[in-house]
């Protein structure tokens, strides 16, 4: 997550909660009766409604959405025309080490689909495939969270009705009625802060970091299906360039052409006398001599 959203979260939430306190009673908020009515109702309503391996793997999700920093697009540009770059210079069996050192499992996936000589039509296909699950797995992690966002407050309302339950059945007793008023009041406040300050921004964030993964995703599947094209660099650097804002296009094109003179320099730099077999120094040796 980025800092600045660190910040802005910590900030607010230290007004938010300074708010309760203008009230100078913060233990009047606390309250296990109403706690354990909103808590108890929504893990019921939740396993009612998913399985426990969903559930789980959703928390995951949600822990990855918000703990694992996302490739930028740029990055992903600059990713591939060094690629596609390297693949002009060296040939497309050059990638194999660089499917072995990928990070994107995407990008990984693709770069086998590469190497193994896949056609264009077979690259989509899969890739595409593996975009839509990707996609429908995420739905479902997303969906358990607006569950629970959807529950909170009306769980919330139900402690509120056993708050008044219990108030009425002790009319006549002040004790009773002191005892249930925190119950019908703060399990409202509970399931509303639940709901739309947890559950409902976490169910917010997957959705988004799904969306900018399947940009990325997408980006690469273009850029993989255009260097087993063996399309141009700089035709691909234009096609990658319109999946980015106009921020963010500026300075693509001298990052392709330092790309493309690393590799042509490298390619260019003779061969050491260390780095030369054995034998071929020998053999070059003794025609040295024989000349």
């Amino acid at each position: 997550m980025p800092k600045q959203n660190i910040i802005g979260i910590v900030v607010s939430l230290i007004l938010f909660i300074g708010s309760f306190l203008l009230t100078g009673h913060a233990a009047a908020y606390w309250n296990l009766a109403a706690l354990l009515v909103v808590g108890s109702g929504l893990a019921a309503g939740l396993f009612l409604s998913y399985p426990f391996q969903r559930v789980t793997s959703a928390w995951k999700v949600a822990r990855n959405a918000y703990g694992t920093r996302q490739l930028s697009s740029e990055e992903i540009v600059h990713t591939l025309l060094d690629l596609s770059v390297r693949s002009k210079v060296d040939g497309v069996l050059s990638l194999e080490k660089e499917e072995q050192q990928a990070t994107c499992s995407f990008l990984k996936s693709g770069l086998i689909l590469l190497v193994d000589n896949y056609k264009e039509d077979e690259i989509r296909e899969c890739l595409n495939t593996e975009m839509a699950f990707f996609n429908q797995r995420r739905k479902q992690s997303e969906r358990v969270f607006l569950t629970l966002a959807r529950m909170a407050p009306a769980f919330g309302v139900a402690g509120s009705v056993i708050g008044l339950i219990g108030l009425l059945m002790g009319i006549n007793d002040t004790a009773v009625i002191l005892k249930n008023i925190p119950v019908a009041f703060i399990s409202t406040l509970y399931g509303l802060v639940l709901g739309n300050l947890v559950f409902a921004p976490i169910a917010e964030s997957i959705n988004y970091s799904t969306r900018a993964e399947l940009l990325n995703q997408k980006l690469v599947l273009e850029g993989v299906v255009a260097i087993s094209k063996e399309q141009n660099p700089y035709k691909l650097e234009r096609k990658l360039a319109s999946f980015l804002s106009p921020s963010e296009r500026e300075g693509n094109t001298e990052a392709l052409r330092s790309i493309t003179r690393k590799y042509i320099q490298r390619k260019k730099q003779p061969v050491e006398p260390k780095d030369m077999p054995k034998d071929m120094g020998e053999e070059k040796i003794g025609f040295a001599e024989a000349s």
